[in-house]
């Protein structure tokens, strides 16, 4: 073993507080004994507080080091399978460092990809100097899950070689396209006399890719033995779920980024995954959002200033990432993403703060198929301003503005209603309940069950029923926590039917932030710098009916295509999520007033889905897609990339000429956007359309009704 070194100390078990304090700190510096206590910690704290009390045990133990490997070494480009295999050694050994506080695993971990990063940081000169074939027929798996860990150095550098010749090509033909628009010429190689590994773009191409890479690797060895502890320890933690998290002290704006990601500037939600940084969500009324482009599930692969040189954050941490992405209000920040699918897309953005109009509950009235007035309301968030003073009422909340909104389309006239929760990441449990009262006359709407056992039932007591005409819901893979809670409920009793794709998100769990600072004695608060936080699942919803929302989310009464068909995302995807589950049903009193047939509307509305021509293109485009993202080996020469690049163009100009890219935008001969108006964006919505034609069935079957009566 490299590194072996043995801990002693006293450890005291401490008492944890579900509440924090933070604020500006300096700098954790490496102490052993606090790290001593911080394991001990853990291991007694997160069996005792998760919600499935998983014991600390060799599963675990096993679980945490595979998530600690994939930490340390995302994608496969510095361990060798020898490193790998010593390291294995503590694979089942975790529970018992942290319980003894002797831990090896951060520190042989460091040691060994150090070394193996300054070896490779040697290879760099001499494969740049001998430079590339770009003709050279070859291909590079993208998926480091494909892969197999290298065997010997000669292996290692080899596959160095492969991933700087596609890096030198990448950017050769980035500057190619570049030359091509300043100059508007067409053709996308240089002059015919002069080869392209003497072209000046070319050796460009080389400096560029070597200074980045250079970089890159002093930055990786720049990481403090802290900074590996840290990531030790939250792979321990994400071993109990996804949502579980140690939260090193840091700053509070950096205790921000931890808990929600939040980019500001931008507006988006992310997280570090595999080596990636990932988009979690779009903040509603942001500048990502209102740009258009940016999505869910993207890769950010580089950031650059607007004339600026791109900074490439692969591997890169998330707080140093961010601060690549803020900057002053009205600059202009251009990402450079990889799609799900593969396609590679610049997105310049607009650093602007959060329209908060914009994030508040929309509605308009459509006219249906049939003539009828329905009603569209679209729920982003479920928001609710706790900060509101006690004397002044409630404050802002999304329940009153979709009470307000269902007030006004009442006195229009509407004969039906389309509730959006699509993309809706959810918010206050509150307001999931409270709206499903304006739909129902009262009744149980989700059960909470904590970590002890016990089930609490959230029940709306309001007897009043602000609307009660025919409903249905639109959800997607991204409708996730409360809006799934709110669709669920509306699905139980009876009340609406809901369209979407094969599942929504699938979100069921609570997570409380325990400090673990709290309630330590007082020779220890002075002893021990901060000790940080964690963030633990300690309850999960279940329906009235008894299953949990988690994992397996709500299904949709009725599936239709969508451009998200091909993601594989969701509860279902993440590693050791918590499984579905079933409690025992509630009683509850079904909807008395209009339902949907359900098996009739499926029957009426399959039929229609698959005449429809948007809908068409939907699956053909996301099946070209799915195509693509299981493509995972890309083209590592010349002719080959210029081939990818033409079909990822290709790609997006068929989705956009299908109404597909961004949402409700439209681009101008000038490459300008402007925003759709809510009206335009539900006409040209096909699942809005599908609302419509079973709002023109409902119609149709009342007229019926009061003929024969």
């Amino acid at each position: 073993m490299r590194i072996m070194r043995h801990f002693t100390g006293w450890l005291i078990l401490m008492t944890l507080s579900s509440t924090m304090a933070w604020a500006n700190v300096k700098p954790i510096k490496f102490d052993p004994a606090r790290n001593r206590l911080i394991a001990y910690m853990l291991s007694h704290q997160l069996p005792a507080q998760h919600f499935s009390h998983i014991p600390f045990d060799d599963a675990l133990s096993e679980r945490a080091f595979t998530l600690y490997l994939r930490q340390l070494d995302p994608r496969k480009r510095f361990l060798l399978q020898s490193d790998v295999d010593e390291l294995e050694a503590f694979a089942d050994h975790i529970d018992d460092e942290l319980l003894r506080g002797r831990m090896v695993l951060p520190d042989a971990g460091m040691q060994i990809l150090n070394d193996r990063i300054r070896q490779v940081k040697a290879m760099l000169g001499p494969i740049m100097e001998k430079g590339f074939d770009p003709e050279r027929k070859e291909y590079l798996e993208s998926d480091p899950k494909k892969i197999s860990w290298t065997t010997s150095k000669k292996e290692l550098a080899d596959r160095w070689r492969r991933v700087l010749k596609f890096q030198v090509l990448d950017e050769y033909l980035n500057d190619i396209d570049k030359e091509k628009k300043k100059k508007n010429t067409p053709g996308g190689k240089e002059k015919k006399n002069i080869s392209i590994t003497d072209s000046p773009v070319w050796k460009t191409a080389l400096a560029t890719v070597r200074e980045r890479n250079l970089h890159y690797f002093d930055r990786l060895l720049k990481e403090t033995r802290q900074e590996h502890y840290n990531r030790y320890f939250d792979a321990v933690a994400r071993a109990f779920d996804p949502h579980t998290n140690y939260l090193p002290p840091t700053s509070k704006e950096d205790f921000d980024i931890h808990m929600s990601g939040s980019l500001e500037g931008i507006g988006a939600l992310l997280r570090e995954d595999d080596g990636h940084i990932k988009v979690v969500r779009i903040i509603p009324g942001s500048a990502a959002e209102r740009q258009g482009q940016l999505q869910a599930e993207d890769i950010i692969l580089s950031v650059a200033e607007k004339g600026g040189k791109p900074v490439d954050i692969n591997d890169m941490r998330i707080r140093e990432a961010v601060s690549y992405i803020r900057g002053p209000k009205g600059t202009e920040v251009i990402l450079t993403v990889r799609k799900p699918d593969g396609v590679k897309q610049v997105i310049p953005i607009v650093r602007d703060v959060v329209k908060i109009e914009e994030t508040y509950v929309k509605s308009t009235v459509v006219t249906g198929h049939g003539g009828e007035k329905v009603g569209y309301i679209r729920i982003p968030s479920f928001y609710r301003d706790f900060n509101a003073p006690r004397d002044a009422g409630p404050g802002r909340n999304v329940t009153d503005d979709t009470r307000h909104a269902l007030v006004g389309m009442k006195k229009k006239g509407i004969s039906g209603l389309i509730l959006d929760l699509r993309n809706d990441g959810g918010g206050a449990l509150t307001d999931a309940v409270d709206i499903s009262g304006l739909f129902l006359p009262g009744g149980p709407v989700v059960q909470v069950k904590n970590s002890r056992g016990m089930i609490r039932i959230l029940e709306d007591r309001d007897p009043n029923v602000v609307y009660d005409g025919p409903l249905v819901v639109l959800v997607n893979q991204f409708s996730a926590s409360a809006s799934e809670i709110l669709a669920a409920a509306l699905q139980d009793y009876g009340r609406a039917i809901i369209i979407g794709g094969e599942h929504t998100h699938g979100k069921g769990t609570v997570q409380a932030l325990i400090d673990l600072n709290r309630n330590l004695p007082l020779f220890h608060l002075k002893k021990y710098d901060d000790l940080g936080a964690l963030k633990v699942t300690i309850q999960k919803f279940y329906r009235i009916t008894g299953g949990s929302t988690q994992y397996k989310g709500v299904e949709p009464d009725i599936v239709a295509p969508s451009m998200l068909d091909y993601l594989k995302t969701g509860e279902k995807y993440m590693d050791y999520s918590l499984p579905w589950d079933t409690v025992q049903a509630v009683a509850y009193e079904p909807w008395p007033g209009f339902s949907f047939a359900v098996d009739k509307a499926r029957n009426l509305a399959e039929r229609w889905i698959g005449t429809n021509k948007k809908f068409q293109e939907i699956k053909e485009l996301s099946e070209k897609a799915r195509q693509r993202r299981e493509k995972t080996k890309v083209a590592d020469f010349l002719a080959g990339m210029e081939k990818e690049r033409a079909e990822a163009k290709k790609a997006r100009e068929e989705a956009k000429a299908a109404g597909l890219m961004g949402a409700g935008l439209d681009d101008d001969l000038n490459g300008k956007k402007e925003k759709k108006s809510l009206l335009e964006q539900v006409k040209d919505d096909p699942f809005v359309g599908v609302g419509l034609l079973l709002m023109d069935h409902a119609s149709g079957l009342r007229r019926a009704r009061d003929r024969d009566e």
